[in-house]
């Protein structure tokens, strides 16, 4: 390791002595971006999917027909097909985040966030035009189905970058005593993508029905010979997702390298510029305290990446740990997340009214992310993992007992209240655990060490919908939500292993 820089460690220093956020404001939606689309895109094919699939695969079917108890023979259902698109886009997930991840480490934290939003663009767009690419759908075994799995998988190698890049810069900028607070308020763009993800795919991807069955105005018709559901909502869906991440790279061109970056980096004028800059915009919020003890911090260390990760023990015992954490919790995250809709619709829930009840859950999503901005500083990082178990136990708990309308004109306001509790239980714990994810590593290696960690634990969400959301229709509504959360439990207790980071210096949390 090479001696520390005194003018690298006084760097360090002087951003320690912040307490407020000293970017311009509005660089928070900016960052977050990549957050809105990343829920956007999982919450589109969460509720969308079932229009999709009846007309990209041959025989697919939303559910039994009416007054069915089964499929008719040579028939599949969309539940049964959701797993593997999902299963892909998240090992995209991985593909991006261990690929470009590792070179946000080397070339920067600004230009590889360029890099990520227009790979997301790019995959959402090919995905909105599948099943008319002719030749290229008939290439391969499966058809438009697999063409759709290959867009998905472009789609999360940018996706899973970006997750890894933005929670590292957000922690590298963001004062000390704020990192979860500033994580939460950006992931308060998660919640509005979910939101939007979820409501646009109720009214373009679902068949119009009475409230609370469905949405009135909602555009879909069902072919009652095939049982196709008619129109293009799907791929305007994809289209609007594209378009999202288009303007988040004409808004992260006027980002600003991470200042401890440059300084590991050896680039301490560049550093000094931006956190010169910092100082300034921090004057005028609050009285800045003398600059405090150098901060040790290691300049254009030559075993960052993944040979600092792997092969120090200390590392790679954290690595391991976060590793397993995100792989329990993400199980739960993606069951709900990306395949609510479909769980529903196994359990005998008419497409429209399940669309409908996951919609009114996002409303708990934009809930817990108000209550994580103000709270998360309250308490250790991993205390908020328990607490969204108990909470997304709960909310599960609710809907299994409510069931589904039994008429037409019965409001299912049990299970509507109880989705609203699943969806802020599955979520609050998120930003703090993104925030501790990437605290235990050091900046030399941050990117990475996240990547390692979060971006393979995706693997275990899309495990988790290929393997359990199949099985979930026939064990019945409580066994099933209690599966579901049993994930998120063993998660929260593997975290109390973890490290305490909270108000801790980041390079004294990871030297």
């Amino acid at each position: 390791m090479t001696a520390p820089s005194r003018s690298a460690s006084q760097i360090a220093a002087r951003l320690d002595r912040i307490t407020v956020w000293a970017l311009p404001f509005a660089f928070l939606f900016t960052i977050g971006l990549g957050f809105l689309f990343t829920f956007y895109d999982i919450f589109d094919i969460n509720v969308s999917f079932i229009q999709t699939c009846t007309q990209i695969v041959p025989k697919c079917l939303a559910g039994p027909p009416p007054g069915a108890t089964s499929l008719p023979p040579g028939f599949v259902e969309a539940s049964d097909k959701i797993g593997l698109p999902v299963l892909w886009n998240l090992i995209g997930y991985v593909i991006g985040a261990l690929s470009l991840g590792p070179l946000a480490d080397r070339f920067g934290r600004r230009n590889m966030l360029l890099v990520t939003l227009l790979i997301t663009g790019l995959g959402s767009l090919a995905t909105a035009f599948v099943g008319n690419y002719g030749s290229l759908d008939t290439l391969w075994p499966g058809g438009a189905y697999t063409t759709f799995i290959i867009a998905r998988t472009i789609t999360g190698i940018g996706i899973g970058a970006d997750l890894a890049i933005v929670n590292t810069y957000v922690n590298e900028v963001a004062p000390q005593g704020g990192r979860a607070k500033y994580t939460s308020l950006i992931f308060f763009c998660s919640a509005l993508g979910a939101f939007v993800g979820i409501w646009l795919g109720l009214i373009l991807t679902t068949p119009a029905a009475a409230f609370p069955l469905g949405l009135s105005f909602a555009q879909v018709t069902v072919n009652p010979n095939t049982g196709v559901f008619l129109g293009d909502g799907w791929r305007i869906m994809y289209i609007v997702g594209a378009a999202l991440a288009l303007i988040g790279i004409l808004l992260r061109v006027q980002l600003p390298e991470s200042p401890r970056w440059l300084a590991v980096r050896g680039r301490i004028a560049e550093a000094d510029a931006v956190v010169t800059d910092m100082e300034k915009r921090a004057s005028r919020k609050q009285t800045l305290a003398p600059v405090g003890a150098d901060v040790p911090m290691p300049t254009r260390e030559p075993r960052a990446g993944y040979t600092e990760i792997l092969t120090n023990p200390l590392y790679l015992k954290r690595v391991l740990l976060v590793l397993a954490v995100w792989s329990f919790a993400y199980v739960t995250v993606y069951t709900i997340a990306a395949g609510f809709t479909s769980v529903l619709s196994s359990l005998g829930y008419p497409p429209p009214e399940a669309g409908l009840i996951a919609a009114i859950g996002t409303i708990g999503f934009i809930a817990c992310a108000v209550v994580a901005y103000f709270f998360s500083e309250r308490l250790e990082r991993k205390t908020w993992l328990p607490i969204g178990a108990v909470i997304t136990l709960i909310g599960g708990v609710m809907i299994a007992l409510a069931g589904h309308a039994a008429s037409p004109t019965e409001i299912p306001w049990v299970a509507f209240i109880g989705a609203v509790i699943l969806f802020f239980g599955f979520n609050v714990w998120v930003p703090m655990t993104y925030t501790w994810s990437t605290e235990n590593f050091p900046t030399r290696a941050r990117t990475t060490g996240y990547a390692l960690s979060d971006g393979i634990g995706h693997v275990g969400g899309g495990i988790g919908l290929v393997l359990i959301v199949p099985v979930l229709g026939g064990l019945g509504g409580l066994p099933a939500f209690l599966v579901i959360a049993a994930f998120l439990v063993v998660a929260a207790i593997l975290a109390q292993f973890g490290i305490s980071t909270r108000k801790e210096t980041l390079e004294e949390i990871a030297p």
